[in-house]
């Protein structure tokens, strides 16, 4: 591995077609690692070369050949590519869309009998692999499947796959076995660093995927806890722990509480459900919301009015090591180019606001393929990541002028996608049309940012320690 290596710890959430409002899939996750790690967002255009690629990665020397054809796709690579590229999400031509991963942990016992392999397949190289080879969310899953069997993997994590009508979620649990799931359409999954998958049903292979020779392994080594001859992928190879019930479980109670609010449970608990039907369809912006939650109206709000113990007892969903959220939104009964959108928030999500991009665009602003270490006005990273900066020092007195903001723009990128909907079957030049248009609403996006930490630098002064009221009746 790396001398500097990428630990991620994310949350995400995966929703079905029949569970979301207006038909559509969507998977979304934010991206946590470290606190100031740039990120850009670019499209990757399609490549034909005469003879098959080779991939090795600059994270741990994993390398594979690759196919002649590369079709085009979005992503999030990093700013540096010293460490590998780390492309995380995207969505490509054929309107499937990918993130990875969702860092996760196998247990002990498991790794004793197939260890994680040093060179095997990591996140750095995931979407990069897999991604522009596939044209449906099911054969991402075999894709990957088959590179994790025969090459290992050095990590166990999660995998999220969609396109128009399926969701897949795809789970290593140790160096060469996964299991995947087909997410019922009517249903939603949060997931939150843990090993989430429950019962596998081996004679359904239309909902269930898993490594050959899984259940030997298992049986072999005599790895099942199970009395009732159940495989349960989770108690086989995941863990319970003190992390998960103060890192992981509160996660998806959250989650759960929010879109099942009438269903009671602890947020310490182990028994939670991979899967629920919501109360309520989920619309693109509750998903959205969930990726920007932070406990918010219970006492475990890190800037709520709990207790000092409450508010720091669990870690929340969105927090200060986010590089970026995002949700992969794949619309029903819409043209290719514009069903999917990649919608993306820079930084922290529940400081930022996520933009929507059309995945039939070609190019993104320079200011989503600029930005290091070191800040710079000209970087969409750092742009939004300054506001968030600005807003935590007084987080309570500041923050409805960062809300006000985040509504209003949220208003435009509805009326905005309305616009386009309604005006792309008029257009000569589509892939010119979405790309001009997708960037101008981007730009908006960021001069709003912009102004918007202008004001707060404005608005912190009166905040100063330096400050003095002078008495009038002097």
């Amino acid at each position: 591995m790396s001398e500097y290596p990428n630990y991620s710890a994310c949350t995400s959430i995966l929703v079905g077609k029949k569970a979301s409002i207006d038909g559509s899939t969507m998977i979304g996750r934010n991206e946590d690692s470290k606190a100031t790690w740039p990120k850009h967002f670019v499209v990757n255009l399609r490549k034909e070369f005469k003879s098959k690629q080779k991939f090795i990665s600059k994270d741990n020397n994993f390398e594979m050949n690759l196919p002649k054809i590369s079709y085009k796709y979005t992503s999030t690579p990093e700013w540096t590519d010293k460490y590998g590229k780390f492309e995380e999400d995207g969505i490509n031509e054929y309107n499937v869309a990918m993130s990875a991963t969702e860092s996760a942990y196998a247990n002990e016992n498991v790794l004793g009998y197939d260890p994680l392999v040093k060179d095997g397949i990591g996140e750095e190289a995931m979407v990069t692999v897999v991604l522009p080879y596939i044209k449906s969310a099911r054969e991402g899953v075999k894709r990957l499947g088959k590179i994790i069997s025969k090459h290992g993997t050095c990590e166990s994590n999660g995998i999220l796959f969609s396109d128009k009508d399926e969701i897949w979620y795809l789970e290593t649990g140790s160096g060469h076995h996964w299991v995947a799931m087909r997410i019922p359409d009517d249903c939603y999954a949060v997931v939150s660093n843990q090993i989430s998958i429950r019962n596998i049903n081996f004679d359904d292979s239309n909902n269930f995927m898993w490594s050959k020779g899984i259940r030997e392994f298992v049986n072999n080594n005599k790895l099942n806890p199970e009395q009732n001859g159940s495989f349960n992928f989770r108690h086989i190879f995941g863990t319970k722990n003190l992390t998960d019930v103060y890192y992981n479980n509160p996660r998806v109670w959250y989650g759960q509480k929010m879109f099942n609010p009438d269903i009671k449970q602890n947020p310490e608990s182990h028994d939670m459900p991979f899967i629920r039907k919501p109360q309520y369809l989920i619309s693109v912006n509750d998903a959205q919301k969930f990726l920007a939650s932070h406990y918010q109206g219970t006492p475990y709000d890190p800037i709520g009015s709990g207790s000092k113990e409450d508010k720091t007892k669990y870690r929340p969903i969105s927090l200060a090591k986010t590089q970026e959220a995002h949700v992969l939104q794949i619309r029903p009964n819409l043209p290719d180019k514009i069903s999917g959108i990649h919608w993306l928030a820079m930084g922290v999500a529940a400081q930022s606001v996520f933009v929507p991009f059309f995945a039939g665009i070609e190019d993104t602003l320079s200011e989503y393929k600029n930005g290091n270490l070191n800040y710079s006005p000209k970087s969409a990273y750092w742009i939004f990541k300054l506001v968030g900066v600005l807003l935590d020092p007084h987080y309570l007195e500041l923050n409805d002028t960062v809300k006000n903001i985040q509504e209003n723009l949220n208003i435009k990128f509805k009326q905005f996608i309305i616009n386009v909907d309604k005006q792309y079957n008029k257009e000569k030049d589509i892939n010119k049309y979405l790309t001009d248009m997708s960037n101008k609403n981007a730009k908006d996006a960021i001069n709003e940012y912009q102004e918007l930490a202008y004001n707060l630098i404005a608005n912190s002064t009166d905040f100063s320690k330096l400050n003095y009221k002078q008495d009038l009746n002097l």
